[in-house]
């Protein structure tokens, strides 16, 4: 597989994707959306995940499309988000019909990012206006580092933030990846430089550092956050056609980047999750292999997103924790 033109998951034709972020709140939002609704499903393999309309995902259930997925910072508060996106889709003209009306399927996912050192004390909730900036600000390049939902993120010892990557397969199909790393665990080996991802990237998209001489031995790292305050939360994407089924098995196999990219993952204090997507336009030539491909693509790609969104960071004002670059760059 090779990277796609921009390496972002916006490769795959049709998506977009907009960031708004505050910089006194230490919080954004990140919206990926499309002209079109598109087939989703998700998988959470997190103890503590925090999330919107995601039952309606399931492969038994009504709807077939949705209209955006939102990630957003604010624990809880940030599912508002999704308010401002329905909004903004429903002064367009968007949703599922049904009769007359049209109602917008905004599934989304949040990240704890509350003590982050950002001023909470708002009057009014403002993650409403934050996603409809965000979805405003949808197009087929954005920022990935300290941006939108990422903007305040944390990981064990490394600032997080927003990632992104792509793969085309030798088959021709597209698979991208968009991340949200705000982790418990880390991103680098021990003290040092070097990614857990190493093995998956392509080129010097994080470094090209490769892989440590040597690896800690039988580390056991302490929980750094509390529960409910690490969460890293990613979409999946493809243009090879897929029922809500397969995307709920793309979703399964993405996680298994997340675990390659970060150490650990999936604990009971993280609410680890994958959205998984298709847009549909490119037709299985063979059904089972073409699937197989994509899921193991998933995984290389979203671990390479984790990295990459860890390695873009850059410094602001009040930081709690220091950016890769300035570490060591």
């Amino acid at each position: 597989m090779i990277a796609g033109p921009r390496n972002l998951i916006t490769d795959v034709a049709g998506l977009r994707v907009g960031h708004a972020q505050d910089a006194t709140l230490r919080s954004g939002v990140t919206v990926l959306t499309a002209d079109a609704p598109f087939a989703a499903s998700v998988h959470v393999m997190g103890g503590a995940p925090g999330t919107r309309e995601t039952d309606l995902l399931a492969p038994d259930k009504l709807v077939p499309g949705v209209d955006a997925l939102v990630l957003s910072g604010g624990s809880a508060f940030g599912l508002a988000a999704c308010d401002g996106v329905m909004a903004a889709l429903h002064a367009a003209g968007r949703g599922f019909a049904v009769g007359p009306a049209r109602v917008p399927i905004v599934p989304g996912a949040i990240i704890f990012d509350l003590l982050n050192g950002g001023d909470k004390a708002w009057d009014a909730n403002p993650y409403p206006a934050l996603g409809a900036a965000a979805w405003t600000a949808a197009g087929a390049d954005f920022a990935i580092g300290t941006a939108g939902a990422g903007w305040g993120a944390l990981t064990g010892t490394l600032k997080g933030g927003v990632g992104s990557a792509s793969a085309v397969l030798e088959g021709g199909a597209t698979v991208g990846a968009l991340v949200v790393v705000n982790a418990l665990g880390q991103a680098t080996v021990g003290d040092g430089p070097h990614f857990w991802a190493a093995p998956w990237e392509l080129g010097s998209e994080f470094g090209g550092l490769g892989l440590p001489d040597r690896f800690p031995a039988g580390r056991e790292p302490p929980p750094a956050k509390r529960m409910g305050e690490a969460t890293t939360i990613a979409i999946v994407a493809t243009d090879l056609a897929m029922d809500k089924a397969g995307l709920q098995r793309l979703a399964v196999a993405a996680h298994d980047g997340m675990a390659r990219a970060l150490v650990p993952s999936h604990t009971p204090l993280d609410g680890d999750l994958v959205f998984a997507l298709s847009t549909g336009a490119r037709v299985p030539g063979d059904a089972v292999g073409d699937a197989f491909a994509v899921g193991h693509a998933a995984a290389c790609v979203l671990a390479r997103a984790i990295a990459r969104a860890v390695h873009a960071t850059t410094p602001q004002p009040g930081d709690l924790q220091p950016c890769w670059r300035d570490r060591f760059a």
